[in-house]
């Protein structure tokens, strides 16, 4: 998904913030909010909540420093970073598209390695991985350096987490304000540190409804992190 994404320089909906919707997506999430009004929202979140695999080990959808399962429904994406931005370099538009793409696919000390597509279960979001190259920066270094690559962002609150794989990390709460759209929403990243490195799972979303109602999916990442 996210080759055709960038060789369209629709980079913006796909890695800025959490996929800001086009018509399509608009018409999307309505009728996602519909069926989930119809079926109750308790039912909705439970939904969400249920494992539909595993990623992270070789050979899975996403082969990671770390492994999690992923919400029934959610579909992953690997992302190859060096391949998409060489297909941006060769566009019509050539080193101007391709610092667009670099400062898409990469933020602070990571770089986008994965995508989870919440569109399947009926949401506008993503739950996405980074990663960055081993060295001596802890967890809540690299967090920190994360969130503050996204500009716009506000209300920080850091705490310290163990993943139920056993993992000892740093997690974030926080707002991110759109200067394209004018609003402001949740968001939400942890970060551990691996020894292929530091991984960051972050978690936006259309807007902050999208975002609580994706958390089930991200709680399940959560408490199934763990090396592969």
């Amino acid at each position: 998904m996210l080759g055709g994404v960038v060789q369209a320089v629709v980079l913006t909906a796909v890695l800025g913030g959490c996929a800001q919707s086009t018509d399509g997506d608009e018409k999307a999430s309505a009728s996602a909010s519909a069926t989930a009004e119809g079926a109750g929202a308790k039912g909705a979140t439970e939904a969400a909540a249920a494992s539909g695999g595993t990623i992270g080990a070789a050979g899975s959808a996403c082969e990671l420093p770390v492994s999690f399962a992923v919400a029934q429904d959610w579909k992953a994406k690997g992302i190859d970073t060096d391949k998409e931005l060489a297909k941006t370099s060769k566009g019509p538009d050539g080193d101007l598209t391709g610092v667009l793409a670099d400062s898409l696919l990469r933020q602070g000390p990571v770089t986008a390695a994965c995508e989870i597509d919440a569109k399947p279960a009926g949401h506008i979001g993503f739950l996405r991985v980074w990663t960055g190259e081993p060295g001596d920066a802890d967890a809540r270094t690299v967090l920190r350096a994360f969130v503050a690559a996204e500009d716009n962002v506000s209300k920080e609150k850091y705490r310290a987490v163990k993943t139920g794989g056993g993992l000892s990390g740093v997690e974030v709460e926080y707002l991110y304000t759109s200067k394209l759209l004018d609003e402001t929403k949740k968001e939400r990243a942890l970060a551990v540190t691996t020894p292929d490195g530091p991984v960051v799972l972050h978690l936006g979303g259309m807007d902050t409804e999208e975002h609580e109602a994706m958390l089930p999916a991200y709680e399940l990442a959560k408490r199934t992190l763990r090396i592969a």
